[in-house]
């Protein structure tokens, strides 16, 4: 088996006196999809942040793409190798962030260009291969203002992609989203895990857990309950804890059903 291209050690997270991650460590390999489900508040956003280094964990350690980051280093070689993991983990987030004065096609090329180095022209026919790859090559010059939910989070998607990443980090990417924009927008990442796409995803939308991930993991109290194949997650789930999530979001599903 291929050497893992992200790797987390006794990771912990404190705010102030809340211990929010206590001692995570796991492993994700190439082209393997991981979905960490979980109730609010278990921590699961907060674990994919630290990968990167938009939260700083208080202890452990982290490795995307060989790329070693320990908690507590500081200096000029440390923030080197921090810049070095944020391209290697490429982040979709809840809300789109996209900056509203520019249009599509430069809101996508400005990190390639001003954090890579490319060029322009260079920037822009990669950016245009992620806009067509998400289905939105006629929106190339409209402004953020001018799309939809869903449209936004997918301009965010070929973002992401244009950078070229060796993992991409999901935080819940449709739960901003009005539910009839989910489908498009999931639709997008199934397409990226079939093809191979390295994926962590932080969701709650069980049905995408079930059908692309190859791993299903469940996070309570900032502890990893259980992790396993989505069959085995949703057909039998081995703690009580996962149980009880499970059939109370199961219960929900079918609730919103009936009320539709």
């Amino acid at each position: 088996m291929a050497e893992p291209i992200v790797k987390a050690q006794d990771i912990h997270k404190y705010f102030g006196r809340l211990h929010v991650l206590r001692g995570i460590s796991f492993e994700v390999h190439p082209r393997e999809v991981v979905c960490l489900i979980g109730r609010s508040g278990s921590g699961k956003s907060t674990l994919l942040r630290c990968l990167n280094f938009l939260e700083e964990p208080t202890s452990g350690a982290v490795e995307v793409d060989g790329t070693v980051v320990r908690a507590k280093e500081k200096g000029r070689d440390r923030d080197e190798r921090v810049r070095k993991i944020r391209i290697s983990a490429g982040m979709v987030f809840q809300e789109f962030n996209l900056f509203p004065h520019m249009n599509v096609i430069d809101n996508i090329i400005e990190a390639p260009i001003n954090v890579k180095g490319m060029s322009h022209d260079q920037a822009v026919a990669l950016g245009e291969k992620y806009l067509a790859k998400v289905g939105l090559m006629e929106k190339r010059d409209e402004y953020p203002a001018r799309l939809s939910g869903g449209q936004k989070q997918r301009v965010a998607i070929a973002r992401a992609l244009t950078m070229e990443p060796k993992v991409m980090l999901f935080d819940e990417p449709t739960s901003a989203l009005d539910p009839e924009l989910i489908g498009e927008v999931l639709n997008v990442m199934a397409d990226l895990a079939h093809e191979g796409t390295t994926m962590m995803v932080v969701t709650h939308e069980m049905g995408f857990a079930r059908e692309a991930a190859d791993r299903v993991i469940f996070i309570d109290s900032g502890v990893f309950v259980e992790d396993s194949p989505p069959e085995e997650m949703f057909t039998s789930p081995k703690d009580a804890r996962t149980r009880l999530f499970l059939q109370r979001l199961l219960a929900g599903e079918e609730g919103r059903g009936k009320r539709k």
